[in-house]
């Protein structure tokens, strides 16, 4: 029962929030960024109803941001941006170097590193790059995407 005092007017009920929205996570680099992008993806998809997607995306985002802490010296950036029931997911780090390309589960699977974009790939419905400079930054941006169905 809602108490008098309480202000539900920003409830949106249950179902994906129509959106489109855009969130943006700067990313010290520090292995502890990970950590912090896994939840506060998860907290941002609970807000907007996108729970089905949660535990994909939590997976893909945590590739992603891994590889950007991991293989670069500077910051990064997770951006997250929900329109016409795509989630994309995209991480922006300093160097300008592309991402090896997967290697393919089978030839990767003793390999103790380098399948993550493999799993990005697989569990994606799109994956991609490309150079990034604006505003004196510079880098790449590494995103795929996941539909809402």
């Amino acid at each position: 029962m809602q108490k008098p005092d309480e202000d539900h007017s920003d409830h949106r009920g249950p179902g994906p929030d129509p959106g489109p929205w855009e969130y943006v996570l700067s990313i010290p680099h520090d292995p502890r960024a990970v950590t912090v992008s896994r939840r506060t993806l998860r907290v941002i998809l609970a807000a907007h109803g996108l729970f089905h997607l949660a535990d994909v995306a939590e997976l893909l985002a945590t590739e992603l941001v891994s590889n950007a802490v991991r293989h670069t010296k500077g910051p990064a950036a997770l951006r997250l941006r929900w329109a016409r029931g795509v989630l994309r997911l995209g991480a922006w780090d300093a160097d300008p170097t592309p991402p090896a390309p997967p290697p393919g589960l089978i030839a990767g699977l003793d390999a103790e590193e380098g399948r993550g974009l493999e799993l990005v790939r697989a569990c994606a419905d799109g994956w991609g790059w490309h150079p990034y400079a604006t505003s004196g930054d510079t880098g790449k941006y590494v995103w795929c995407e996941l539909g809402a169905a």
